[in-house]
């Protein structure tokens, strides 16, 4: 299937990709897993040490970090969802010293829990964690920067690229919160690494939600374009992401708004995610 082949690909070219992005105190390399996940390796290029971001398949990260010759050192899981987190106990036990971190004492092998405002360091590196609970009540979402100015935030299976995570275990009220006010309040320029490759499905929604977003059009021809070439749709960017993405845009589309029959951004929230749901 596409989304094999992209990840050999990817693993086949990863010692070019370790020097394409050395001028980077920020390094974000993903690694795909299962059918359609993404784990993300983060380096600190100036102290070359790591940090892994829900490692599910430990067998291909400890492969990863020993072709990009790091030291791992910590483990960032979002959520508590086997298909994020099932590799953490594994991992540890192959892998001596890791600190794993994640929101939600159901992760596997968790030593540190931490919630929102909290900061770690990957070397150099600054991490914040946001606390963005809805498609579990213990996601977190992780925010990377460097002295240089770079921004990545990991945001697992709360923001897509056009789209967001399932209401499982939360409320609209919650992911509005999530995706407005803590996400859409990083920098325009953040680049975003999603948890799934869900994004031309995405866009098909995001098309039948608002049909007359020339953005969306641009997108779904740039993403059909990418995943021939055998390539990934991530990162994102929380500009990008403003323009495309539906539930991102509750509060300032009047199309999304009259369909929903509702200004009130939180009953458009609602509205979209039952659609979305069956769709």
């Amino acid at each position: 299937m596409l989304f094999g082949l992209v990840r050999k690909a990817l693993l086949q070219t990863s010692r070019t990709s370790k020097l394409k992005f050395a001028a980077r105190m920020l390094s974000v390399f993903p690694i795909p897993a299962l059918q359609d996940n993404y784990m993300y390796l983060i380096v600190d290029s100036e102290t070359r040490e790591a940090a892994i971001v829900d490692p599910v398949e430990p067998a291909t990260v400890l492969k990863s970090v020993a072709e990009h010759d790091v030291k791992l050192t910590t483990v960032l899981t979002t959520h508590h969802h086997w298909d994020h987190a099932g590799g953490n106990e594994d991992l540890v036990k192959q892998q001596q010293g890791l600190t794993v971190y994640g929101g939600d004492d159901r992760i596997g092998a968790l030593s540190k829990k931490v919630g929102h405002g909290d900061a770690l360091k990957i070397g150099s590196l600054s991490v914040k964690c946001l606390f963005t609970p809805c498609h579990t009540t213990g996601h977190i979402c992780y925010y990377v920067t460097d002295a240089e100015g770079n921004k990545a935030v990991f945001t697992g299976d709360t923001l897509f690229v056009a789209g967001c995570g399932r209401f499982f275990e939360g409320t609209p009220d919650q992911m509005y919160k999530a995706l407005v006010e803590i996400l859409g309040s990083l920098p325009d320029d953040t680049k975003v690494y999603v948890g799934h490759e869900y994004t031309e499905k995405n866009l098909k929604y995001a098309k039948h939600a608002e049909p007359d977003n020339p953005e969306i059009d641009s997108k779904i021809a740039w993403a059909k374009k990418t995943r021939a070439e055998n390539k990934y749709t991530v990162p994102s960017t929380i500009a990008d992401e403003k323009l495309f993405n539906p539930f991102v845009r509750v509060a300032t589309s009047e199309t999304l708004q009259a369909r929903a029959g509702s200004k009130d951004p939180v009953q458009v929230m609602a509205f979209l995610r039952k659609e979305k749901d069956s769709f």
